[in-house]
């Protein structure tokens, strides 16, 4: 089989992007995990399939895999680009909705920023004297540290996510710094089973702990990643947050074709 497909990069964090709307391309984990391979494959921290919703009045479906080759839950950052990605194929012009797995989303696009309304969160938990847990789409480990840039986030993040604290299945694990002008967020994805660039549903995890833990008072919060900046807006609530949105921007890198 000859695969076409899109290479996209949000903040650092990239995925291959695929126009399934035909569903020619199967679900297959071996060889999702071999196209984002980066030394055998193409190369990306997961792979996403746009693919057409029976309810005509969502423009599309959102299919997301990490790595690993697994499909896995909600992606910030994967959400942005595949959002480009349905614009640059012309199925919308500004606005649109799309289903992801973890329920319907809004976005919209303005030259390559890209706003992304995540769900609504209900619950920050705390679970150690400054870490927190909170779901934003994906489970997220939230700790707040000092010196970031030189804090060992392979090491630490490894060694949580595989720790008892969230059994099986784990979490994704970040660690935030808190600055002058925002958070600072650094990421160890569960499924790549590395430290990403940037990843969407971690920066918004961050942002809402923050604010939960009165280390912020206010939003919109201005994030910074290795891989660029993102901003998160929010609305608390009695119990957790609504009107929760993930922006920044969205690239096109290239576009081939591989042999499967």
């Amino acid at each position: 089989m000859q695969l076409e497909f899109y290479k996209y990069q949000g903040t650092g964090n990239d995925f291959i992007l695929i126009d399934n709307r035909k569903e020619f391309f199967k679900n297959d984990t071996k060889l999702i995990a071999r196209l984002c391979d980066r030394k055998f494959g193409i190369g990306a921290d997961g792979l996403i399939l746009l693919e057409n919703h029976p309810n005509q009045e969502i423009d599309f479906k959102m299919v997301y895999f990490n790595a690993d080759g697994k499909e896995s839950t909600m992606c910030g950052n994967g959400g942005r680009c595949l959002v480009h990605f349905a614009h640059f194929l012309g199925i919308f012009k500004e606005e649109t909705h799309f289903m992801a797995v973890d329920g319907l989303h809004a976005a919209a696009v303005e030259n390559n920023e890209v706003s992304l309304q995540m769900q609504d969160v209900s619950f920050v938990k705390k679970v150690s004297d400054n870490a927190y847990f909170t779901d934003t789409g994906s489970p997220h480990h939230v700790a707040f540290v000092d010196d970031l840039v030189n804090f060992p986030v392979y090491a630490n993040g490894k060694e949580i996510r595989n720790s008892s604290l969230y059994g099986k299945e784990g979490s994704n694990i970040n660690f935030v710094e808190v600055q002058s002008k925002g958070l600072f967020v650094r990421t160890y994805e569960r499924g790549v089973e590395d430290e990403t660039l940037s990843c969407g549903t971690g920066v918004t995890a961050a942002a809402l702990v923050a604010y939960h833990s009165k280390q912020i008072i206010k939003s919109p919060v201005a994030i910074k990643t290795l891989g660029g900046s993102l901003q998160i807006s929010f609305i608390p609530k009695e119990r957790g947050f609504t009107n929760v949105f993930l922006k920044g921007p969205a690239q096109q890198v290239f576009k081939g074709s591989i042999t499967c």
